[in-house]
């Protein structure tokens, strides 16, 4: 038997995607760049690969069956997840950019940790002396903090600003780098250190005609020692370019926003920091908050979406397994329930995998459709601290941290 649609839409893009890479000189995201010219970066499609998607400054391939660009941003069509397992091949991974993607050579990189936190001058690291050093792999779901931001308007009737996300901003990977509090400590981090802030090599964002600078936001020193890492494999890979070539933060269970990408120095302040991406970006404004919004935002929050294509035609009298995930930044996933009358009845679905802290599980439910016409399809993820999605979720002007129950729309036929 052939394989479904999706399933050969993601086949043909694992094969478009290099192979590891055999030397550390050797980038992988360069031959993505080459593959994504010959493979229809122009637009052009075959009968077998569709015309790929265009976004300004992004190096690998984007189907357009695969992805749905977002101005200079590339959304995971979520439901091309239920063709891989727990970890989000690369190739598939979303890419969330500002400005475009830098492509840097790791020969000339380096890493500068400064500040009136460390007790001497400024310290550089080179990349393979970062590869040297003791490493960690940590699997960790990367999640934008406007994912699901669309359905504030289209279930929440509510105005929002931003990029319109769906639910595809999210993928998880297995992460290798090294602690940032060992880099920390090497550079001579003192203890009256408060703030660390990350600072990319991308280009200065320029919003309202104004250069903000290049991306950058604060961690408190006490979640920079905790489990951040600075990542330079992505799936025993080195990192693509999309994805923070050479080097990038990992900060498990908070915002996108924190996982700053090609990263080019540590800023290390015994005073607090502040830069847009904790101030005018990134908190929470609306009338439920004060004036001056919330405080910065941190850790993301629960959630759980169908792997189902929005409107899907299901046939009337025949089972159909329905799968999906569900994430907690808080805690382990516990249960998800499922509803297919429109939220009238709950019953639980199959967990496929092991809850574990910074991570989703699969989760799989049969139903049989009785009767022809329109359904709304529900799934409510709950987590071991006791936390549910809610039925709805209060409004925020920009959008974020999204996470009440998706109403999911289906024909039955």
């Amino acid at each position: 038997m052939s394989a479904a649609p999706g399933r050969r839409a993601l086949l043909r893009l694992l094969s478009a995607a290099p192979l590891a890479a055999t030397s550390l000189g050797t980038a992988p995201a360069a031959r993505a760049g080459a593959v994504r010219t010959e493979a229809g970066a122009r637009g052009v499609g075959t009968a077998d690969a569709p015309a790929a998607a265009i976004a300004p400054g992004i190096e690998k391939p984007l189907p357009s069956d695969v992805f749905t660009v977002r101005g200079t941003n590339a959304e995971t069509r979520f439901p091309m997840l239920r063709h891989t397992g727990p970890l989000t091949p690369n190739p598939l991974f979303f890419v969330r950019n500002h400005t475009r993607t830098p492509v840097l050579d790791e020969n000339g990189w380096r890493l500068t940790v400064w500040g009136s936190g460390l007790r001497g001058g400024p310290v550089h690291f080179g990349y393979g002396e970062l590869r040297s050093m003791p490493s960690v792999t940590r699997t960790v779901v990367l999640e934008c903090a406007g994912n699901g931001r669309s359905l504030f308007t289209s279930q929440q009737g509510q105005t929002v600003s931003g990029t319109s996300w769906t639910m595809g901003a999210i993928g998880a990977a297995s992460w290798r780098g090294v602690r940032l509090r060992d880099v920390l400590h090497r550079a001579g981090i003192t203890g009256s250190a408060v703030d660390v802030m990350p600072r990319g090599l991308d280009d200065e964002f320029i919003s309202e005609g104004v250069s903000l600078g290049r991306v950058r936001r604060p961690l408190p020193v006490a979640k920079a020692l905790d489990d951040v890492i600075l990542a330079y494999e992505m799936n025993g890979e080195p990192l693509p370019y999309d994805h923070g070539f050479p080097l990038r933060v990992i900060v498990p269970s908070w915002i996108g926003i924190a996982s700053i990408k090609w990263l080019g120095d540590i800023e290390v302040s015994d005073t607090p920091l502040t830069s847009p991406w904790n101030t005018r970006f990134y908190r929470l404004f609306g009338d439920a908050y004060p004036p001056g919004g919330s405080a910065p935002l941190t850790r993301q929050t629960i959630k759980s979406a169908l792997e189902l294509d929005w409107g899907q035609s299901l046939e009337a009298g025949r089972r159909v397994r329905l799968t999906g995930r569900a994430w907690s930044a808080a805690a382990p996933i516990h249960r998800v329930d499922i509803s297919t009358d429109g939220g009238g009845r709950w019953r639980p679905a199959r967990l496929l995998d092991p809850p574990r802290r910074h991570g989703w599980v699969r989760w799989s439910a049969d139903w049989v459709p009785r009767e022809t016409g329109p359904a709304t399809l529900l799934t409510r993820a709950t987590d071991r601290r006791g936390t549910t999605q809610p039925t709805e979720t209060v409004h925020n002007t920009q959008g974020y941290l999204f996470d009440a129950v998706v109403r999911h729309p289906v024909t039955v036929v």
